[in-house]
């Protein structure tokens, strides 16, 4: 259903949807304590530097950009991206998709005034150079993918971020994160936003030492409706919420291992996860489990909390299965994870 390259956009748009009303077991996150986590630093507030000098960094594919002074009209492609340009005080001149960003993705708030430039990974060429950028930001996993060519026909410098690496989710977010920060000169202010998230983990992890819980097993997922029947993708290792999973403690529930042809067995090898059914859900015991809401008109949930294979899984008849709060991106930057670290801390610490 989903290519490799692009997965994580339909990844986001499940994990983002608006909360539905609890089902049988099924307890609902709050995050209204979230304020007892260490605070990061708004923009309003921000009093970092930004450099002027040129930039010269190797992005995410291995490739030299030069830009002859740090970039102020950013046009980015991805909402993860999109999401980092905002945490560091820095707002867009063109985006893929606002309107599903402004649904999706709570974590920064995105600016009424950007320009339109279409389907993520598919731009709006005439849109996206009509925005004057100097520096265009996309997702990529090889030098050779056929977009940068096309972008970079046009003489606008391209900054290729890795999209994902299952190796080290949580190191890559960061990455990404700072190399926008130093392609747009806000260098300072990247690295106060990532000690930001450290801090906010660290603190977590103090909250949740001594939580004793009747399992440490965990499995997040998300799903969608296909060809009527419900289908599941299970978050497996190399995920990034299962990577802040597990840096709290929890231990990964779906084990297979990672296989490149994606839907057919295994778990893809850049984002971790893996496809299944209702039914697959059962490989995982009792494991905790969190998932992603859907109140869309074709909701998995509302499919999914018809199943009696669902209602007899232990997590859910012993209130331990726990729906993540709307707005929580799965793909996003710090901002986005530090929700997903309150959001999983909540759910552990609320019996």
């Amino acid at each position: 259903m989903i290519s490799a390259p692009r997965i994580a956009a339909a990844a986001a748009a499940l994990i983002a949807v608006s909360l539905t009303a609890a089902g049988c077991g099924t307890t609902t996150v709050d995050q209204s304590d979230a304020a007892a986590s260490p605070a990061s630093q708004s923009c309003a507030d921000d009093t970092t530097t930004t450099s002027t000098g040129p930039v010269d960094l190797t992005d995410g594919v291995g490739r030299q950009v030069h830009l002859d002074k740090p970039a102020e009209r950013v046009a980015v492609l991805e909402w993860q991206q999109t999401e980092d340009l905002l945490s560091l005080c820095a707002s867009p001149v063109a985006v893929s998709d606002p309107d599903g960003y402004k649904t999706y993705v709570s974590a920064e708030k995105l600016p009424d005034q950007v320009t339109d430039i279409g389907e993520r990974g598919e731009p709006d060429l005439d849109a996206l150079y009509g925005a004057n950028p100097d520096l265009i930001v996309i997702e990529a996993f090889s030098a050779d993918d056929e977009l940068i060519g096309k972008l970079e026909q046009r003489g606008v410098p391209v900054l290729a971020t890795l999209g994902a690496d299952a190796a080290d989710p949580i190191g890559n977010m960061k990455k990404v994160f700072s190399q926008i920060g130093e392609a747009t000169g806000r260098t300072e202010r990247a690295d106060q936003v990532i000690k930001e998230f450290d801090d906010h983990l660290a603190a977590a992890k103090d909250k949740v030492a001594d939580v004793d819980l009747p399992t440490k097993s965990f499995l997040f997922f998300d799903g969608w409706i296909e060809g009527g029947n419900v289908a599941i993708r299970p978050y497996g290792k190399g995920a990034l919420f299962t990577a802040l999973g597990q840096q709290l403690g929890l231990e990964p529930a779906w084990t297979d291992e990672i296989n490149a042809a994606y839907g057919s067995g295994g778990v893809d090898p850049a984002y971790g996860l893996a496809q299944t059914d209702i039914e697959g859900l059962t490989a995982v015991g009792d494991a905790n489990l969190f998932y992603s809401s859907d109140d869309t008109p074709d909701s998995y949930v509302t499919e999914l909390e018809k199943s009696p294979i669902w209602s007899s899984l232990p997590a859910v008849q012993q209130h331990r299965s726990h729906a993540f709060p709307s707005g929580v991106w799965g793909a996003g930057g710090p901002r986005s994870n530090e929700q997903a670290i309150d959001a999983f801390v909540d759910a552990i610490t609320q019996g």
